[in-house]
């Protein structure tokens, strides 16, 4: 099963559940935003794994949402779930941005 690491608060996890759900993959969603010790893990992630989040931070983003899957970890759930064959992919459709820019996440 794949754990999802995220926050209500970030329009990219709200999209990766909604999609999760629509095509009915089984997840495990840790909400970093709830408690110090969901954050840790997540930020362990985020430590140990450079050659995924280095680039991420260099350009200011978070690096979630977090999908780990065994010992597989990642960030784009977009490719992942076409990579499965569901290309129907849904976003929400207002805007939000979290970037410090304001032009993305």
């Amino acid at each position: 099963m794949i754990t999802l690491y995220g926050s209500p608060m970030c329009i990219d996890c709200r999209n990766c559940k909604r999609n999760f759900d629509k095509f009915g993959i089984e997840y495990e969603y840790v909400d970093i935003n709830e408690n110090l010790k969901n954050l840790k893990k997540f930020l362990t992630y985020r430590d140990n794994y450079p050659s995924i989040f280095d680039r991420l931070k260099k350009i200011h983003d978070i690096g979630i949402p977090c999908l780990v899957e065994g010992d597989n970890v990642f960030t784009d759930w977009e490719t992942y779930l076409i990579n499965k064959g569901y290309t129907e992919l849904e976003y929400d459709d207002y805007p939000s941005s979290c970037s410090l820019d304001g032009k993305g996440c």
